[in-house]
């Protein structure tokens, strides 16, 4: 499984409007995802109630693991973006 860390660019974290975005794009496209907090368990980034039991913040470090590389760039970039904008 391919990772990479990206860092949280919401102003509010990884909280309910950029959760639910996250999860609805992991949802559609079809493959297994996860985010990892640093040293945190992994969750399945297609629920957006379990990234936000991640706490992460804005700044915060997160690991994006999947198979899928294309996949995987498309949900590293929905982190690192301000999704509250």
């Amino acid at each position: 499984m391919s990772s990479t860390i990206v860092t949280v660019g919401s102003s509010v974290g990884l909280h309910a409007r950029p959760a639910a975005l996250i999860a609805a794009a992991v949802t559609e496209a079809g493959v297994p995802v996860t985010l990892a907090t640093n040293g945190g368990v992994p969750v399945d980034a297609g629920s957006a109630l379990l990234i936000m039991t991640l706490g992460a913040k804005c700044g915060d470090d997160v690991t994006v693991s999947c198979d899928d590389d294309a996949v995987l760039r498309k949900v590293a970039d929905l982190v690192a973006a301000d999704l509250d904008a």
